[in-house]
């Protein structure tokens, strides 16, 4: 019967002195991240109390705490009709990319087909080629369908360009899916459609619901495409700041900063409490 060595009084120390310095690392690399987080983040949060100053000034801190540049902003129909604008082509665009994006997961991620490799190359294409060059692709392709200028034409840019975020959070969520439920389904004379339907989605829904948060968000973000496709009739509120900026420097920019920040911030809060909520993987 073989014995097992006893650990010498100089291995005991070496581990001890190991664990304290990964303690001590352990401690710097959180502080590093923090200090990485915060220099990254300040300059975003800081717009949100330049946002509380009075209509004439833009400083931090601002001299005077009033609501003004929000008045202005909800008071002037420029603003308001590209807010507008914004709300309505990201619900169309989040709707589409949806129905879209969560039959593709679950196919790529459930069954194995010959060309899948080329299918979700094709699929995430998108998020590799650089949005300049697909803004340019699209403007050309749509010149020709007249659709430049258009919402129909900015919707259908939009779903393009986010359908492969939300392909890939639902994948993530089909890849945690117990496939023995399926099967006790259709074992119990479930149609396909009826597990999908009864099965499938319930248990996909916060990976679904959480996709169309960040297809929401990009989408009311995205400037560049937007910035291609729009005419002065559909301008978003992405394009409408940047030729603010451009032309002009009006202080209530930094109003329509704070909100784009907050929503962020609260978009991402929800994102991360729902994606807990995804099926464990099967064993």
């Amino acid at each position: 019967m073989t014995q097992v060595p006893k650990c010498t009084h100089s291995q005991k120390a070496r581990g001890i002195i190991i664990d304290r310095l990964a303690r001590r690392y352990a401690g710097l690399r959180n502080a590093m991240a923090f200090v990485v987080y915060a220099f990254t983040l300040l300059p975003t949060l800081i717009v949100i109390p330049i946002s509380f100053g009075g209509a004439g000034e833009m400083s931090f801190p601002p001299s005077n705490w009033t609501l003004e540049l929000y008045e202005q902003l909800f008071s002037s129909s420029a603003w308001v009709s590209s807010i507008l604008q914004s709300t309505k082509v990201s619900c169309l665009a989040t709707l589409l990319a949806i129905l879209i994006a969560v039959p593709a997961a679950y196919g790529l991620g459930r069954f194995d087909f010959p060309g899948k490799r080329l299918v979700l190359f094709l699929v995430m294409s998108p998020m590799v080629v650089p949005v300049v060059v697909t803004s340019l692709g699209l403007y050309l392709y749509f010149s020709r369908l007249h659709l430049v200028g258009t919402t129909i034409g900015l919707v259908l840019s939009h779903v393009a360009y986010v359908t492969p975020f939300v392909v890939i959070t639902v994948m993530a969520g089909v890849n945690k899916l117990d496939p023995a439920l399926e099967l006790a389904a259709s074992i119990m004379g479930a149609k396909r459609l009826a597990v999908l339907l009864k099965v499938v989605l319930p248990q996909l829904r916060p990976s679904i619901i959480a996709g169309a948060l960040f297809a929401f968000l990009m989408s009311f973000d995205e400037v560049v495409i937007a910035w291609f496709i729009t005419s002065p009739e559909t301008t978003t509120l992405p394009v409408k700041m940047y030729t603010s900026v451009q032309w002009e420097i009006s202080p209530i920019i930094a109003a329509v900063s704070a909100l784009l920040t907050m929503l962020s911030i609260v978009f991402c809060c929800l994102s991360i409490f729902l994606l807990p909520g995804t099926a464990e993987p099967s064993r």
